[in-house]
């Protein structure tokens, strides 16, 4: 099922139903993997590009130690690896938070979209363009931030993704990370991510229940966290 793609493109551009069938065409096949599964390792080059229909996914680097890093969430809508139709291998590795339906593009009728289905290939270029800003903001985020406004701008740019795939309903959304991989993301302890967590819900901004965001004050968590949505690039966002 491409309709999470289809939706979040959409953002971009508006896709004939010619375009719509390519996609749906190549993307036929869905596979769903268990919370924690590797996906993809690092040095590899996958035969198929990976899209998320249902549940979280990540970006990670595995150091030599053990410890990893995540880099980005990837939810429903969100092609994991789709420069692999120009790279050699994957420079990083991608894993399951939660259970995952995935649908799977080959490798070559994804090359062969970028070379012969001129618009396809901007709306896909553009995707992986705003996948590089978010990556930005969250270096950004890291070097700058407060722990408190650093897992802020995070929830904001949530909201944000999780209503572009259709996942959010008014200003809450699934959030099913445990505050260890919260901590993980934003370099912090699970003792300091509770704390982060319980100042946000003391001072009225959100609260997480149930693996379940709420935001309650967007106005207020938008300028504690200095999100600005533009890095993004969703020109048609209501």
């Amino acid at each position: 099922m491409i309709d999470p793609l289809i939706n979040k493109l959409s953002y971009y551009m508006t896709l004939s139903e010619e375009e719509k069938q390519v996609l749906a065409k190549v993307g036929a096949q869905s596979t769903f993997v268990e919370k924690g599964e590797v996906i993809i390792n690092e040095g590899e080059r996958p035969d198929y590009v990976y899209l998320i229909e249902k549940g979280w996914g990540c970006r990670y680097k595995l150091l030599e130690n053990g410890d990893n890093h995540i880099m980005a969430y990837l939810i429903p809508g969100d092609l994991c690896n789709v420069h692999i139709a120009i790279l050699e291998e994957m420079d990083h590795s991608i894993r399951a938070l939660t259970p995952l339906t995935l649908c799977r593009f080959p490798a070559d009728a994804m090359r062969d979209i970028m070379e012969n289905h001129y618009r396809l290939a901007r709306a896909l270029f553009w995707s992986n363009l705003v996948d590089e800003a978010v990556l930005r903001e969250w270096l950004v985020n890291m070097g700058t931030r407060s722990a408190e406004s650093r897992v802020a701008h995070v929830f904001c740019e949530m909201l944000i993704r999780s209503r572009i795939a259709g996942c959010a309903e008014n200003d809450s959304f699934e959030f099913p990370l445990t505050q260890a991989e919260l901590g993980e993301t934003m370099g912090l302890t699970s003792v300091h991510t509770n704390r982060v967590l319980q100042k946000l819900r003391q001072e009225g901004l959100v609260t997480l229940e149930k693996k379940r965001l709420t935001i309650h004050d967007w106005e207020r968590l938008k300028t504690f966290s200095q999100f600005d949505p533009i890095y993004l690039h969703c020109q048609h966002m209501p």
